[in-house]
């Protein structure tokens, strides 16, 4: 009887990383590429992007700013100027970029 409930725990323990696996991750549909895009509004959600990061990617995009600030929603946001034109941006968790 030990026996069998030894095989059964063994059995039971060793099954339960394969199932772990196949369970579907959605996982984290954040930036897929570096290619900064433009959106009409931000997408709130936990933004990993650093200040600096931030900067770095709204430069990749043309704008100019110096500080950034994250609202509530996640948002990186802040004054910027692009083309001679002063305008607000933010940057989501995508990596996408409003302007106002």
């Amino acid at each position: 009887m030990r026996y069998h409930l030894l095989i059964a725990s063994v059995i039971a323990l060793a099954a339960g990383p394969a199932f772990a696996q196949a369970t579907n991750n959605v996982g984290n549909p954040a930036v897929k590429d570096s290619a900064p895009r433009t959106t009409t509004s931000a997408t709130k959600g936990r933004n990993s992007f650093t200040e600096k990061q931030a900067i770095h990617r709204l430069a990749k995009a043309g704008y100019t700013t110096s500080s950034l600030t994250k609202d509530a929603d996640g948002v990186w946001t802040g004054s910027a100027t692009k083309g001679g034109k002063t305008v607000t941006v933010g940057l989501d968790f995508k990596g996408n970029i409003t302007e106002r």
